[in-house]
């Protein structure tokens, strides 16, 4: 069976002219183009989509995308593993809306507000493995006690300093800004700033700083999870160089 651009880009909730991008850029071509130019997608065009869109929600650019369906031959595990996310997410958001409910229900009723509960779904401990496995427990400790220390306010304010710190970077990286150029180094210095103020990290314990900067630089495009934060790929790639030329200079 086979289904008109149209009817893709209706059932998908996109745009014909979103899906003849992804076509020209090597993402998503057409099944068939039929004399008068139309293009048409069969179900295996259908399932690439699925999988485009949900990687594009994940924060991934385009390029990055390309790799990650490229490199995946076994199209079921690769279903699985997107699946197992998207019940992860589930999960998580689900007890995100329980949490909120409940501190509204208590507002409203003038009840107390259970702190245990309050935060169920905002986990910050499910990197705790890794971290333990990369920097030690002491390092995790310290920055779970510094998390869990601070203020609902003084975590907002935090989250938002790192996620305008990406977006910063994701724009530098869209209008090609070099490693080099003085905007860069700006960024670099501010995100240099922005890991020393973390506790627990070798840049807070100012041990080998340099090492730890570029080391997280290389991390950025070769962990999808992190060049997501910054735009994708090239973003990323932006980061790490740009690190690396600051670290060098001034570390």
């Amino acid at each position: 069976m086979e289904w008109s651009i149209q009817q893709i880009a209706k059932a998908a909730g996109t745009t014909s002219r979103t899906l003849r991008h992804y076509g020209d850029e090597g993402l998503l071509p057409a099944t068939r183009v039929a004399s008068n130019g139309y293009r048409y997608y069969d179900d295996a065009a259908l399932v690439r989509l699925q999988r485009i869109l949900l990687l594009r929600e994940l924060g991934l650019g385009l390029p990055r995308i390309r790799e990650v369906l490229d490199g995946s031959a076994d199209e079921p595990a690769a279903l699985e593993a997107h699946l197992g996310w998207l019940r992860q997410e589930r999960d998580r958001i689900g007890r995100q809306i329980a949490a909120v409910e409940k501190t509204m229900k208590a507002r409203e009723n003038g009840e107390p507000i259970m702190a245990e509960e309050m935060f169920d779904g905002f986990d910050h401990t499910q990197h705790r493995e890794e971290v333990e496995a990369r920097w030690g427990r002491d390092a995790y400790a310290a920055g779970d006690s510094w998390w869990r220390g601070m203020s609902d306010e003084e975590r907002a304010a935090w989250q938002e300093r790192t996620a305008e710190l990406g977006r910063a970077w994701a724009a530098a990286a869209e209008a090609g800004v070099a490693p080099e150029a003085p905007e860069a180094q700006v960024l670099a210095e501010r995100h240099v700033a922005w890991l020393t103020s973390i506790p627990g990290t070798p840049a807070a314990a100012g041990n080998d700083v340099k090492g730890y900067v570029t080391g997280l630089g290389e991390m950025y495009v070769a962990d999808e999870r992190f060049s997501a934060n910054y735009g994708g790929i090239a973003g990323a790639t932006l980061v790490r160089d740009a690190l690396k030329l600051y670290a060098d200079a001034h570390l």
